[in-house]
């Protein structure tokens, strides 16, 4: 359970960093930094870093979209089809960007399987 924790909150803090000066699959590679140092079991390798940038992702885009009343959000809303529903966007980002970091997340520990078996 402590490893769970931890493993959220490193892939959180080492996101926040690498969002700052790389593009948006920095994601991807916090997921799997934390999934190669801190080693999870089962189903939380993929729900843990999932979990994690879903809230960094749904946080950071009701913080920039807050800044401006929602009126960008609520127009990209109406391009896709969300009636024009800004939190439904948000909810569709952190999800979109959970499913990156899951994924490699699931990479990251098999990398760490395929590297202790040598």
């Amino acid at each position: 359970m402590t490893k769970n924790i931890f493993n959220f909150i490193a892939t959180i803090i080492i996101a926040g960093i690498l969002s700052q000066f790389l593009p948006w699959w920095s994601i991807m590679v916090a997921a799997f930094a934390s999934s190669l140092f801190i080693s999870l079991k089962k189903t939380s390798v993929f729900v843990v870093p999932f979990l994690a940038i879903m809230v960094f992702w749904m946080g950071y885009a009701f913080w920039l979209s807050n800044a401006n009343d929602f009126i960008l959000a609520k127009k990209i809303a109406v391009l896709l089809p969300l009636n024009g529903n800004a939190f439904l966007l948000i909810l569709v980002t952190g999800i979109i960007g959970g499913f990156a970091a899951g994924i490699s997340g699931i990479f990251g520990k098999q990398c760490v399987t395929l590297l202790s078996k040598r």
